[in-house]
């Protein structure tokens, strides 16, 4: 059953449907090209300095960020920005959303030994919990989607919280594809291999004149902080273009075509829609599915941009995804850890509504042929 062939017709165009690292546009593929001069060439010189300026432009566009508000951005990743959280933002003690893979791992970092035990609020996968003020905690931290579930939770300022709390969200598979108001967060970091169809191994950070007091505060104090986990470094830098050490130069090319194209859709909102309209679509048809329904039960928590769905028993998800890869549509597993009989599909803004629509066929048509109901 593994060798069954999926109809061409049914077929999506582009067979790229995963969490991250994610499809890239040909244009992007384009743009690489066209400016492969910039490739191997020294990050402190002004071909570099001035993409990265209009990398960071180009994101302050597209979240439409208030007057003090800054781009940030930094080596390692969303994982490494964890570490950077607890060094140079979270003054004495946290309080997380934790209901899923990623935001575990922000708890993780925070309780670092220098820190009061951070306070949790943990859910089940696929549900979202919310917080209550919390005595003491000057950071509230949580992920605006959770990647591993495809459960998403809403920003908003945690009424009764200390003053000066910060509100410090994990945008990774959210950022660019889930409208927001900037004014109701302080930091919204991101890595660039989600919505913004890039490689991995940088980080950004919208961080507010708040979160930019924050970190100077820590930094002017004797904390160690590691040069690569200072927010304060990375502040400085990123006001000059550039980053700590070498930047991955491929990715922001990539990124600087992606956005450039997300400003010109429409800006955040118009990308959102698109994130909306395509996983309205695959949630709908899993609703009135007799081996397919939303992991996520409440809708209100269900993802745009991150679609789980689980599938009934009487058919394996893993063969699905198989006989799915083998027809050249990749990356619908589910995440590992979980370990439940389904699927997860990316909706970001970069995957077309023709490719989403033909997705579902194909998985008709494979699911038709598990049953022996297929020709």
């Amino acid at each position: 059953m593994t060798s069954l062939q999926i109809p061409v017709d049914i077929l999506p165009l582009d067979g790229r449907f995963g969490a991250g690292p994610s499809k890239v546009r040909a244009e992007q593929i384009d743009h690489l090209i066209e400016h492969q001069d910039i490739l191997g060439t020294s990050h402190r010189q002004a071909p570099v300095k001035d993409l990265v300026g209009r990398v960071r432009t180009g994101i302050a566009e597209l979240f439409n960020l208030p007057e003090g508000y800054e781009v940030v951005l930094g080596n390692g990743g969303s994982t490494a920005f964890w570490d950077v959280l607890a060094a140079s933002l979270i003054e004495r003690r946290s309080a997380h959303l934790s209901f899923g893979e990623f935001g575990a791992k922000c708890v993780t970092s925070a309780s670092a030994p220098w820190l009061d035990a951070p306070h949790v609020v943990k859910t089940e996968p696929g549900t979202v919990g919310h917080f209550e003020p919390v005595a003491g905690a000057d950071v509230y931290a949580w992920p605006h989607n959770e990647t591993s579930t495809g459960a998403s939770a809403p920003i908003k300022r945690v009424e009764g919280a200390d003053d000066g709390a910060l509100m410090v969200v994990d945008a990774t598979s959210a950022a660019g594809g889930i409208a927001m108001d900037p004014h109701d967060f302080d930091v919204y970091y991101f890595a660039p291999q989600k919505n913004f169809a890039s490689d991995g191994g940088l980080w950004f950070a919208l961080l507010s004149p708040a979160a930019i007091a924050r970190v100077e505060k820590i930094a002017a104090s004797d904390r160690h902080i590691p040069p690569f986990l200072s927010l304060q470094a990375a502040v400085e830098n990123s006001r000059l273009n550039q980053t700590l050490n070498t930047p991955a130069l491929a990715t922001l090319l990539l990124m600087e075509a992606q956005v450039e194209w997300m400003n010109q859709l429409g800006g955040l909102d118009a990308c959102a829609h698109v994130t909306a309209h395509n996983s309205h679509l695959l949630y709908s048809w899993a609703e009135s599915h007799e081996l397919l329904s939303p992991f996520v039960e409440n809708p209100e928590h269900r993802s745009p941009v991150i679609v789980t769905l689980d599938v009934d028993s009487r058919v394996d998800a893993t063969v699905l995804t198989t006989i799915l890869r083998a027809n050249g549509v990749v990356d619908t597993e589910p995440y590992r850890k979980l370990g439940r009989n389904q699927i997860r599909i990316a909706t970001f803004v970069g995957v077309s509504t023709d490719d989403v629509e033909r997705l579902m066929s194909s998985i008709d048509f494979v699911l038709a042929h598990l049953l022996g109901e297929g020709s």
